[in-house]
């Protein structure tokens, strides 16, 4: 299962501590591929960073690029489906690009992506995205 995480769900589980840290355990074990561009690793890097400091944002980030479960992913087309948060957009267009079969996001601006019949994304929550599991 391919998978794309908006920033807030990477943030949010990342720390052991978390109720959410089994999404980051799930990318670990290798559960799901998570499929990102530079530009998501980028903010990945710079949103770590400013809540817990540049050298656990840049360990993180060599975690994340040593994982197997790890796409890089080329996109060549910008499809500006969020107009309420164009920096967004970059998650919906590494969703398109690399085929994901969700993007899991708690942000309400990307609710808009449930209208859109082309291109189709799968749009979850963290409740949605756990309910995978639940078998």
């Amino acid at each position: 299962m391919k998978v794309v995480l908006d920033m807030n769900i990477l943030l949010v589980s990342i720390s052991r501590k978390s109720p959410f840290n089994w999404i980051f355990q799930k990318l670990i074990d290798g559960a799901f591929t998570l499929c990102v561009t530079t530009d998501i690793l980028l903010e990945y890097e710079e949103i770590i960073a400013q809540h817990m400091g540049k050298q656990f944002a840049r360990e993180t980030l060599d975690f994340l690029l040593s994982l197997e479960g790890l796409e890089r992913i080329e996109k060549y087309f910008f499809w500006n489906l969020l107009p309420n948060d164009a920096d967004d957009n970059k998650f919906v267009d590494c969703a398109i690009a690399s085929g994901a079969d969700y993007l899991v996001t708690e942000d309400k601006d990307f609710r808009i992506l449930n209208s859109v019949d082309f291109p189709k994304v799968s749009c979850l929550n963290i409740a949605q995205f756990r309910e995978l599991w639940a078998e």
